[in-house]
């Protein structure tokens, strides 16, 4: 019985200094075969502390109709996080945001395909709006 409570310490310790750790969930990136940005998404979501299982489709209008993406918020890929629709090159802090807080919303986007945003190459110029995905019109979720 100590040696469980121990154990047990250790662990909330852990996860206390190290959130990261807590991020057993795993993301599911949907993306093309063909597309190198994606592949530089995925890389970014597992330096980021995720788990990622990368899956290739040729079309990926099927899923983001099923996870309910508004064309207007449509990006490059489409990651499911714990349920949530993660749409396009989200940094990792909104995705964290996004796990801690558990909002009522489908999941969030960064439309397009931004320069400088994780995953993309070129320079970052503004702050990334991210939306929120909702049966509404959009709404700015984050800015980053």
């Amino acid at each position: 019985m100590r040696l469980r409570q121990v154990v047990l310490a250790g662990w909330t310790a852990a996860l206390m200094l190290f959130p990261q750790l807590a991020l057993a969930a795993e993301a599911t990136v949907y993306k093309t075969p063909q597309c190198g940005c994606c592949k530089e998404y995925v890389d970014y979501l597992r330096q980021n502390g995720f788990t990622v299982k990368a899956v290739d489709l040729d079309d990926l209008s099927p899923i983001k109709r099923k996870l309910g993406v508004p064309q207007a918020l449509e990006g490059c890929h489409t990651t499911v996080i714990d349920g949530y629709a993660i749409e396009g090159h989200v940094p990792a802090a909104s995705i964290k945001r996004l796990l801690s807080e558990r909002p009522a919303i489908k999941g969030i986007s960064l439309p397009g395909m931004p320069a400088g945003s994780p995953g993309m190459g070129g320079k970052k110029t503004e702050p990334f709006e991210i939306y929120a995905i909702t049966e509404g019109p959009p709404k700015v979720y984050a800015k980053e």
